[in-house]
C-alpha cells in the first residue's frame, strides 16, 4: 500500500475532509489532494504533522508499522461508491465548448458515474444566505435544466459560469440569485444563442 494510501485511509478513519484537514495544516485543498493521489508527498515535518491530527503515527503513515484501523472498503450511500471528483474554479465557455480551469484537487461524492460530475468553488455572495462564498457545488454535467432547477450557467462567448436557479419565463430564460441585493438577468432572442448550460447543481457543502 503506497503512503497515499494509508494518508486518505487515515483521513477517512477520523471522519475529516480534505478541505477540513487542509485548513488544519494551513495548506490548500489541492495539496491535500495531490498527496492522496500520489501526485506528491509531504515533507517529514508535515508527515509528523499530519499523523499528529489524524492521531496515527509517522510510521503508520509511512508503511513502517500496520495501521490500527480497519481500512475502508469502500462506503456506499444509496448504493453508490463514494468516489473522488475533481474541484474546479472556474468554468468558462469558448471555441464550442466548456473550459474547467483552476484545479482545486478532489472531494469525495456518492455518484454512480463520476466522470460526469464535477464541483465547483462558489464565488460571490448572489446566493446568499442559501450558498456562501467558498462553498462547494456538486454539480452533473448536462446541457438542460428543468424550470425551477440550479444549475451552473455560462452566458456570453467569453463569460464566467454563474450558479443561479434557471427559470423559463416565455421565450426568455431568467438566471434568478438568491439574494434580493442582486437583480435577475433576463436573456431573451438572439441572446439565449450564448447562454450555455454546464450542469445542474445536484448538493451544496459549506466553505471548505
Amino acid at each position: 500500500m503506497m503512503f497515499s494510501e494509508r494518508l486518505k485511509q487515515a483521513r477517512k478513519n477520523k471522519k475529516i475532509s480534505q478541505a477540513e484537514l487542509s485548513r488544519a495544516l494551513g495548506v490548500t485543498q489541492q495539496a491535500v489532494g495531490k498527496w492522496e493521489t500520489g501526485r506528491s508527498t509531504p515533507d517529514p515535518a508535515m508527515v509528523a504533522r499530519l499523523a499528529e491530527l489524524l492521531d496515527t503515527t509517522t510510521d503508520v503513515l509511512l508503511g513502517l508499522q500496520q495501521p490500527d484501523f480497519t481500512p475502508p472498503v469502500g462506503r456506499v450511500l444509496s448504493s453508490y461508491t463514494e468516489c473522488p471528483i475533481p474541484v474546479v474554479g472556474t468554468v468558462r465557455a469558448g471555441y464550442g465548448a466548456l473550459a474547467f480551469e483552476e484545479d482545486y484537487g478532489t472531494e469525495y461524492a456518492c455518484v454512480k458515474d463520476p466522470d460526469n460530475y464535477f464541483y465547483l468553488v462558489v464565488k460571490g455572495d448572489s446566493m446568499e444566505p442559501r450558498i456562501s462564498d467558498g462553498d462547494l457545488a456538486l454539480v452533473h454535467r448536462q446541457s438542460t435544466l428543468e424550470n425551477g432547477e440550479l444549475g451552473v450557467m455560462v452566458y456570453g462567448t467569453d463569460g464566467e459560469g454563474t450558479l443561479k436557479k434557471y427559470i423559463r419565463r416565455g421565450n426568455a430564460v431568467v438566471l434568478h440569485p438568491f439574494n434580493p441585493a442582486y437583480e435577475d438577468l433576463i436573456i431573451k432572442g438572439e441572446e439565449l444563442n450564448h447562454l450555455y448550460i454546464a450542469g445542474k447543481v445536484v448538493e451544496t457543502k459549506t466553505k471548505w
